[in-house]
């Protein structure tokens, strides 16, 4: 929901000064911010990684500026039936949108798609970010990346991966794992993640990157086996035992990430108030031990920072769709 390892690595270490930079007095005193209910966006149905994070930030949101955000799911076409209906709001930062990664996709996937992310919107505030595991079924023969590797090279193509659609962030992680580790499989698309897992759980499948927050539960219930996380550093805090895959393949690094995005051309207070509110959150303890809870990890970052990861994200994953081949009509 990386590759692009270091750009995440400058983003998340960057150091960021919480508090608000200073604001023109007459801006603030004509247009305060927020004076009247805000609506969150989230491309993606409820239930989801992207709809809890959503709402974990709009009810923070809430609590600190005593006004409501309501959060709208509007999933469905990849991310992008909700990009449009963000597209269509006006830009006075009454409508924001919590957006996953395959906006950094979408371009290049959809022949058809007109409007341009990096054009039409503001990054304000990544939100979370959390790796995949490498998972297999429960009695797979494979004890580690290189075993699994060696087995899948056997099988020359023979071998089901699962992934939660074509041109989703698994599929996309699977699909450069294949090309790393020179082998192939029959990618098998489910209609998102949890139908996936759950076949990768009765053995219908052999492979499946799934993301920690979603999976960890069957790796600890002994349901999968994870042999690897593809974080950019050596541990996580969900399985500390576990190796990074870029220990077996060399600068393998991928996370799925969410962010909060502005229409392009919401006045410039709005967007550094929201980018001080939203870091005042993810700072608090208790807001990251929620966050903990599920398996994710947010820290502070500014618009500059969040918008150079997402660029560096965007040219990373389009230039790898491209090369692979991976279209949606």
């Amino acid at each position: 929901m990386n590759h692009s390892a270091s750009g995440r690595r400058a983003l998340l270490a960057a150091p960021l000064a919480l508090a608000a930079p200073a604001l023109p007095t007459p801006a603030l005193a004509q247009a305060p911010w927020p004076n009247r209910p805000v609506r969150m966006i989230v491309p993606w149905p409820a239930g989801g990684a992207a709809d809890l994070v959503g709402r974990l930030y709009a009810q923070a949101l809430a609590q600190r500026t005593g006004q409501p955000f309501v959060v709208e799911n509007r999933g469905g076409a990849t991310g992008t039936i909700g990009e449009q209906a963000m597209i269509q709001a006006p830009n006075d930062g009454y409508t924001i949108m919590n957006q996953a990664t395959p906006i950094s996709v979408t371009p290049a996937l959809f022949a058809g798609q007109r409007h341009s992310p990096e054009r039409e919107f503001i990054p304000v505030f990544q939100t979370m970010a959390v790796p995949q595991l490498v998972l297999v079924r429960r009695n797979s023969p494979a004890r580690n990346v290189p075993e699994l590797i060696e087995i899948m090279r056997r099988a020359n193509g023979n071998f089901a991966a699962g992934s939660s659609g074509i041109g989703s962030q698994q599929h996309l992680v699977l699909e450069l794992f294949l090309r790393d580790a020179g082998v192939r499989a029959n990618h098998i698309p489910y209609r998102g993640g949890a139908p996936a897992l759950t076949d990768l759980v009765a053995g219908q499948i052999e492979l499946f990157f799934g993301n920690v927050n979603s999976a960890v539960a069957q790796v600890r219930d002994g349901q999968v086996k994870a042999l690897a996380h593809t974080g950019a550093r050596p541990r996580i805090n969900a399985l500390p035992d576990l190796p990074a895959l870029s220990e077996t393949l060399p600068g393998f690094a991928t996370v799925e990430w969410n962010g909060i995005f502005l229409r392009a051309g919401t006045p410039a207070p709005v967007v550094e108030r929201l980018s001080v509110l939203l870091n005042e959150i993810v700072v608090d303890p208790a807001f990251q031990e929620t966050l903990r809870a599920s398996d994710l990890t947010a820290e502070p970052n500014t618009p500059g920072q969040f918008a150079a990861f997402f660029r560096a994200e965007s040219t990373k994953w389009q230039g790898f769709v491209r090369d692979a081949n991976i279209r949606l009509e």
